[in-house]
């Protein structure tokens, strides 16, 4: 998995790309960690790369979400395909946080 980050609009735009499974949804947790540290609080997950994703990667999504909510902030995901917008789509994600299909739509979106 590999990650990189932009702030744009006052989100950090995170881009995952890879898998985010078992054996990265720890890295991933400790980054979104330490960007709320940094006081990020709107996080547009761009996942346009991401090739795969287990339940481990969506309870780090989620426990991201759960950490901001308290201070006001939120996640957003968007740019899903192929597989991974399958998952999403039959998980109910979807009912938890915005799912968009751009990065400015995530913006725009928290």
């Amino acid at each position: 998995m590999e990650i990189s980050a932009s702030e744009q609009a006052g989100c950090l735009v995170v881009l995952v790309a890879g898998r985010l499974d078992t054996d990265t949804a720890p890295e991933f947790e400790r980054y979104c960690t330490a960007a709320i540290e940094k006081g990020h609080r709107k996080f547009a997950l761009d996942l346009s790369r991401l090739e795969f994703i287990s339940s481990a990667g969506f309870r780090a999504i989620l426990g991201t979400a759960k950490r901001l909510k308290p201070s006001g902030g939120a996640v957003a995901a968007c740019s899903l395909s192929g597989v991974v917008a399958e998952v999403f789509a039959i998980s109910g994600f979807a009912n938890l946080m915005p799912i968009t299909p751009d990065v400015p739509s995530a913006i725009q979106a928290l």
